[in-house]
């Protein structure tokens, strides 16, 4: 695969307001533009034509580090805060649930140096921000020092597959479903609340009672605190790009998935009978009900204007 290249950038705001009202979460952030993972199923690949760029390898091969994240992050709190005279109750309650990863993985690998995500964190644990943390990657045990000072209200990693061949086919640089599976009974054991977005549920490749029912077992045998399933979602600007991935490496189900997707979304007629059956497993597994509500995939559109976009090879391993 072709090696990313890095573009330091600068953000005046990072925090993002999210107006979808079907959204768990009032607001997001994203410490990165771009994601190395190369998800081919991504619905963020989109956030790289406001770059210009096209929804397709670009999203992972062109990546943004947004260097002052930190920074610009506590200034907007900063504001925040002194609207309510320093009172970090009034401000948790004007936020309510800051999501961070919604558009990319916030502890992709080039985290492990940049420290960027980290960097964020305490300040968010400064504020005493409700924070939920969406991610593949075993890179967040690194921060579990700082856990215990976050109102963190949930780690979600995600996970869709446990079959190696689609795993490797549409994630190419991901961490491996095991390590992620030990990741969730690791947080779980140091006490946060952790669970698995089965996220997304792939037509005619993840979908089966016995696929379902494998990542679901896995869950909770890793003590999973919960199950979030969603269906693919494929806007047209990602479209594109995963149907020449789908019709290289799975040819006999191309034409099947294809035709599913008239749009960005499976017909109800799909999708409300395999939540249903998803929440069946689930349910004999002992997971219930607990006023999450599903994720339907919807990209938090960050709105950051950019002062510099320099492109730069930075020294980060991948």
């Amino acid at each position: 695969m072709k090696p990313p290249t890095f573009h330091k950038t600068s953000a005046k705001t990072v925090m993002n307001k999210v107006d979808t009202p079907a959204m768990p979460f009032q607001w997001s952030l994203n410490p990165y533009r771009g994601c190395t993972h190369g998800c081919s199923f991504c619905y963020a690949r989109n956030t790289h034509t406001f770059m210009g760029m096209r929804a397709d390898d670009s999203f992972r091969t062109q990546i943004f580090v947004k260097g002052n994240a930190a920074e610009a992050l506590e200034r907007q709190l900063e504001r925040m805060a002194k609207r309510h005279q320093y009172n970090l109750t009034a401000l948790a309650e004007e936020i309510g649930l800051l999501a961070i990863g919604t558009a990319t993985d916030p502890y992709q690998p080039v985290e492990a140096k940049a420290k960027i995500t980290r960097r964020c964190l305490e300040v968010l644990a400064q504020f005493r921000v409700p924070v939920t943390i969406t991610t593949r990657s075993p890179l967040i045990l690194r921060d579990l020092d700082l856990f215990e000072k976050l109102d963190l209200r949930s780690v979600n990693i995600s996970i869709h597959t446990l079959d190696k061949q689609i795993w490797r086919s549409l994630e190419p640089a991901t961490p491996s479903p095991l390590k992620r599976l030990e990741t969730i009974r690791t947080l779980v054991q140091n006490h946060v609340n952790t669970g698995a977005l089965l996220a997304p549920v792939i037509p005619y490749l993840t979908d089966s009672d016995a696929a379902l029912e494998q990542v679901i077992g896995a869950v909770k045998e890793h003590r999973g605190q919960f199950v979030s399933p969603s269906v693919l979602r494929l806007s047209p600007d990602v479209k594109t790009w995963f149907f020449s991935v789908i019709r290289e490496q799975f040819p006999t189900a191309y034409a099947r998935i294809r035709s599913l997707y008239q749009g960005p979304y499976a017909p109800e007629t799909y999708t409300r009978p395999l939540l249903q059956k998803a929440r069946i497993i689930m349910e004999r597994h002992g997971f219930h009900n607990d006023g999450r509500a599903e994720l339907k995939q919807t990209p938090a559109v960050e709105k950051c204007e950019y002062l510099e976009g320099k492109s730069v090879q930075l020294a980060l391993p991948i």
